[in-house]
């Protein structure tokens, strides 16, 4: 490789495990051919994980402390012994 910033068509095919490593510790490389850069490789951006939602509040509210007479395990044991 030229230095940390550019890599040839010919390094990314044979040393692509150096390019990886760049690329996890946040540089951005020029991919060149013939000495002309043809592409750049990012690394890629830092994106937060979006809140989970608060699926027990959820069902609280749809069915509030409503009690089922039938559990989905006995649901499924019928259907499962009618064949």
């Amino acid at each position: 490789m030229y230095h940390m910033e550019r890599a040839s068509l010919r390094d990314l095919r044979y040393h692509f495990d150096r390019i990886a490593d760049l690329l996890q510790k946040g540089e951005e490389i020029h991919i060149t051919k013939r000495r002309r850069v043809i592409a750049r490789l990012l690394p890629p951006a830092v994106v937060e994980n979006p809140p989970r939602p608060d699926f027990a509040a959820r069902l609280k509210e749809i069915y509030g402390d409503k009690v089922m007479s039938v559990s989905g395990a006995d649901l499924l044991a019928e259907e499962r012994s009618r064949y």
